[in-house]
């Protein structure tokens, strides 16, 4: 047996191996889905509300098929043990997804084809995700699990802002003077008329998750041997359908995952349309929603590690209730700024206060959405029967993707049917309630509390 100076030390590389996935695979949420290529696509679209509408249901797509084939991967892995095989075949999905991105050329682009790469990256990552979260309780005890999850959120966040900045300051150049933040032509010879500095999103996208993920796959191993993949599809669905019939059982887990199914529905709607929002409503080009995106993460990454010490003090149930209220009412301020008012109160023409509004916006989504899904996470740890903790945490990837495709779609839906990106984020208002409604029922310490 192993000194335990030298198991510490195994297990200290395991932890900072796991968390460079989430450095490794952040810049797909940062750069893609919200602060660079969603907003190009509304300059190459032309149009903020046929941007919205067809961003929400190129989304929307590819969260049916998360929602429809998540359980059932997780399940097979739960039966076999083979999670790093898995992480590897998602990997690549996310790779070839991100660097077919390159192809949204500024004329005549396939938007089919482009949506069809980004959904295909997303849905790599997605189920990537519900491997490595799974590996969360192996990594330390109940009270480390928050500190730990908060620690691997922040560290996440410092990876997407580091790729932003370097996409801002070298790649992503102005429509009007194709020139970067600091003054740059963008490098290697691209082109800035065929608007190739921003293009390069998505192989840059890619070439740092390539780079970035070696640290986990030399230090992250399954906590138990891998077994055949083969002939375990049946008692993998037979596992999943026996967990699903206990779940009345649970009151406390069946109501946190139907709350957490809401809340993070919500939360991936505002991170999903954030960028493309301030594009289209307050005229903000890439390099703008980019300097607004690094403010969102770096309070992201403050309160991900404020939130997790918070957790391990006081639980996970204050912070995420705290969460969910600040993004309630960040959800219903983003309709009432725009460049003509804010709140009410209208203002001159060229006035700063919106941009400052809106500002202020995306620090309080990157600080509360980074403590909510830094605690959501050890809050499945704390309701699940540690006996059966991969499991449970197939049926939280369940519960995160079986609606994953009802915010994108009800904001496409809103938003066409009245042709205002402002109205076309009160869905996530609805969703954001329902969730706060339903997290009165989840116990701080599971079924297996005293009441």
């Amino acid at each position: 047996m192993a000194p335990p100076s030298n198991r510490h030390a195994a297990n200290r590389k395991r932890i900072w191996g796991w968390f460079f996935f989430d450095w490794a695979s952040q810049p797909y949420n940062t750069l893609l889905l919200t602060f660079i290529f969603a907003p190009y696509v509304k300059e190459i679209l032309g149009d903020g509300s046929a941007a919205q509408a067809a961003w929400g249901f190129g989304i929307g797509t590819a969260g049916l098929i998360i929602a429809f084939l998540a359980p059932i991967l997780g399940a097979i892995a739960d039966t076999s043990g083979t999670r790093m095989r898995w992480i590897w075949i998602f990997s690549a999905l996310y790779v070839i997804g991100a660097s077919g991105l390159w192809l949204a050329t500024p004329t005549e682009v396939n938007l089919i084809l482009v949506l069809a790469f980004f959904a295909l990256g997303l849905m790599g990552m997605e189920f990537a995700t519900i491997f490595t979260n799974s590996m969360l309780p192996d990594l330390g005890s109940k009270e480390e699990i928050g500190r730990i999850s908060g620690n691997g959120w922040a560290f996440g966040y410092l990876g997407g802002l580091a790729a932003l900045v370097i996409m801002l300051f070298f790649f992503a150049e102005s429509a009007e003077t194709g020139r970067t933040f600091i003054g740059l032509s963008p490098p290697f010879g691209l082109d800035p008329e065929a608007r190739e500095g921003t293009r390069f999103v998505g192989p840059l996208t890619a070439l740092w998750f390539i780079v970035f993920m070696v640290p986990f796959f030399l230090f992250v191993r399954d906590p138990r041997p891998a077994g055949r993949v083969a002939g375990v599809l049946r008692p993998a669905l037979a596992a999943l359908g026996q967990t699903l019939r206990r779940l009345p059982q649970t009151p406390s887990l069946f109501a946190y995952l139907a709350s957490s199914m809401f809340y993070r529905d919500a939360l991936n709607g505002i991170y999903a349309f954030g960028g493309i929002y301030a594009a289209g409503v307050l005229g903000w080009g890439v390099v703008d929603v980019g300097i607004f995106g690094i403010l969102a993460i770096i309070t992201g990454a403050i309160f991900c590690w404020i939130g997790g010490r918070a957790d391990g003090r006081f639980g996970p149930k204050p912070v995420i209730t705290v969460s969910i209220l600040a993004l309630t009412l960040v959800a219903a301020a983003i309709i009432f700024v725009s460049p003509t008012s804010v709140f009410g109160i209208p203002v001159a023409e060229g006035s700063a206060l919106p941009t400052i509004a809106f500002y202020i916006v995306g620090a309080v989504i990157g600080a509360a959405g980074g403590a909510l899904q830094s605690s959501s996470r050890s809050m499945m740890v704390r309701q699940a029967d540690p006996a059966r903790i991969t499991e449970a945490f197939g049926l939280y990837a369940l519960a995160g993707k079986a609606t994953s495709f009802v915010a994108p779609l009800s904001i496409g839906i809103v938003t066409a049917a009245t042709g205002s990106q402002q109205l076309g984020v009160i869905p996530l208002l609805v969703l954001f309630a329902i969730g706060l409604l339903l997290l009165i029922w989840v116990k701080p310490d599971g079924d297996r509390a005293e009441p």
